[in-house]
């Protein structure tokens, strides 16, 4: 077990201790002084400091991006994107310091709104996941791949796109998911097994639509399944990433581009034909 692998167990152990401690401190005879309540949830956040700002070595920063294919087709924007900054999503835990985030932008006719509801601040609160263009979207395969793992059980739950929903989701939801694990994190997904030590991974894929399983081999452009809105995902997209291991507690992220398309840059609207999500001969 990697040291990484070990600080990600370590991390989730104390906060869980720590809520355990501050029941038995509400409901029960108090289990430690007080003072001693909060050290579990101090060390806590040293550790996921330490996972959060501790990025890839240097053989791993200097490499040359990885050259794949694109997994979606159609009009899709960036966001979060290693294009403006590393990393991405301000963290390097599970492997995503190169990840990005796209959403389905359909092309609205002249004078029509954007079929994807845009962010409110406070209404509606939440909407359906298939009020948005990129929820059953399909997936492709990135390159000619062994699937490691495949898990597609979890809920598609309902947006996060206005201020109050969203705070729930960064200040509760999210903690707690990241508390249970990784899994609970990037919700249904994929891990390909590229080859050459890289691995792929698509998250918050859509309940019940995976097309394959562990130890299929799959070919470049394979329908894999459609994106969803399960785990920690505001709304409905595809959030995508190369890294150097089949483990998002302990891997490291790897630098990737993507064909005819390359990385794009957030707000960066693109277009992929369906020919385009195939390897070139």
């Amino acid at each position: 077990m990697s040291v990484r692998k070990v600080l990600a167990v370590l991390h989730r152990m104390c906060w869980l201790l720590f809520g355990v401690l501050v029941l038995s401190g509400l409901f029960l005879e108090p289990l430690v002084p007080f003072g001693l309540t909060f050290v579990p949830a101090g060390a806590a956040v040293l550790i996921g400091l330490v996972l959060s700002r501790t990025g890839p070595e240097e053989a791993l920063r200097n490499r040359p991006p990885v050259e794949v294919g694109p997994p979606v087709t159609g009009r899709w924007s960036a966001l979060n994107s290693p294009a403006d900054k590393v990393p991405s999503h301000g963290t390097h835990v599970y492997g995503q310091t190169y990840a990005i985030d796209i959403v389905a932008e359909p092309e609205a006719g002249e004078g029509e709104p954007s079929a994807r509801p845009g962010f409110r601040w406070f209404w509606p609160v939440v909407r359906r996941a298939r009020d948005f263009p990129a929820f059953g979207a399909p997936l492709f395969a990135v390159a000619d791949a062994t699937v490691v793992r495949a898990s597609d059980g979890q809920r598609d739950h309902l947006s996060r796109n206005s201020l109050p929903a969203l705070l729930y989701l960064m200040l509760i939801e999210g903690d707690a998911r990241s508390v249970i694990g990784a899994h609970r994190i990037i919700g249904n997904h994929v891990i390909l097994d590229l080859g050459d030590g890289t691995y792929a991974v698509y998250a918050h894929l859509q309940r019940g639509s995976l097309q394959v399983k562990p130890g299929d081999r799959v070919r470049a452009g394979q329908r894999l399944g459609r994106v969803g809105n399960s785990g920690n995902s505001s709304e409905p997209h595809l959030h995508f990433h190369l890294m150097d291991g089949p483990d998002p507690d302990s891997a490291r992220g790897i630098p990737f581009t993507w064909w005819g398309v390359g990385v794009p840059a957030n707000g960066e609207t693109f277009t992929v034909e369906e020919q385009s999500a195939v390897e070139p001969a």
